[in-house]
């Protein structure tokens, strides 16, 4: 895997385990402020996800770039 195709596949999974991970600990507020949508988060703690969305995809990354580089995955054919 070449260092583009790498950065690729890491911003490919990144968006993947962002979009499991937002609505971890969504909590709507009791009583919602007039003009806010009722199922708007109190605290949607966007910078922790983040993090944890990184650690998760670098852990992920890891694994696809092993299995790519030791043929394990391959997208070529067979010859």
């Amino acid at each position: 895997m070449n260092w583009f195709s790498g950065i690729l596949v890491f911003v490919m999974i990144w968006w993947c385990v962002l979009l499991a991970v937002l609505p971890w600990g969504v909590r709507p507020p009791d009583e919602p402020e007039p003009g806010h949508a009722p199922s708007a988060p109190e605290k949607p703690m966007l910078w922790r996800k983040a993090a944890i969305t990184t650690a998760i995809t670098v852990v992920l990354w890891g694994i696809a770039f092993v299995g790519i580089e030791q043929s394990w995955i391959s997208f070529r054919p067979e010859r």
